[in-house]
């Protein structure tokens, strides 16, 4: 129940890639060589399927998404206006206009919201990425809640294991996580909070605080005071 679509000069089978896209009802834009479909995949319209691109199991692809050369999807949903480029995608969802990869995983039970974008050696796996977070560089998001408009630094790491148990790890929007970051679960960072490059965060950080050190402490600035002299009389 494979479906390949491929170009007369590959070499090997010729067969109709207009054939394999109605066994899937829908168009497939261009003709890839060596791109493999499983037959239960679902394609919307306009959809490009580059050279060397994988989909299996109940993936589909939702209208105007590139999945790029040397992806692999698996059960995954993707929305629309997605961008995916050599990545593999395992029993998640990708909301609409999303950027992922190169060189992503996401491992089922990640939900990656609208806007969002992994990049190179992102992993995320049952975790929820919100709206216009980023997430680019060498980090390790796992049995998270990352909240929307935050910034994730490289090489961030969810401690989320201790030997026993899975923990949580729980990201309110736009909070700023600094580079080399670990986060050791349970934690919390609260609204709008930022953490300093390499610190270990093992206890909760209210919203708007800055942490950082290791162990994280809290360093946010006082309060400006305004002086009574200042005042119009």
């Amino acid at each position: 129940r494979i479906a390949r679509l491929a170009t007369p000069h590959d070499g090997g089978e010729r067969p109709d890639p207009l054939v394999a896209a109605r066994s899937l009802g829908r168009m497939v834009s261009g003709t890839p060589t060596s791109t493999w479909l499983d037959a239960t995949v679902e394609l919307a319209q306009d959809v490009v399927l580059e050279p060397g691109v994988v989909l299996r199991g109940t993936t589909r692809v939702g209208r105007d998404s590139v999945i790029r050369t040397g992806s692999q999807l698996l059960d995954t949903v993707i929305g629309e206006r997605c961008t995916i480029w050599a990545s593999v995608l395992e029993s998640s969802v990708v909301e609409d206009d999303v950027r992922i990869g190169p060189f992503s995983h996401l491992r089922p039970g990640s939900r990656i919201g609208s806007r969002a974008e992994l990049g190179n050696f992102a992993e995320v796996k049952g975790s929820t990425i919100g709206a216009g977070s980023k997430q680019h560089h060498f980090s390790y998001i796992g049995d998270a809640v990352v909240g929307e408009g935050v910034n994730i630094g490289a090489g961030t790491i969810t401690a989320n294991y201790d030997g026993k148990r899975k923990h949580r790890t729980t990201i309110a929007d736009r909070a700023f996580i600094g580079s080399d970051t670990i986060l050791r679960a349970p934690v919390t960072i609260g609204e709008g909070a930022v953490t300093g490059a390499g610190s270990v965060v093992t206890h909760d950080v209210p919203p708007g605080h800055v942490v950082f050190g290791v162990p994280a402490r809290d360093h946010t600035p006082p309060p400006a005071v305004t002086d009574a002299t200042d005042e119009p009389a």
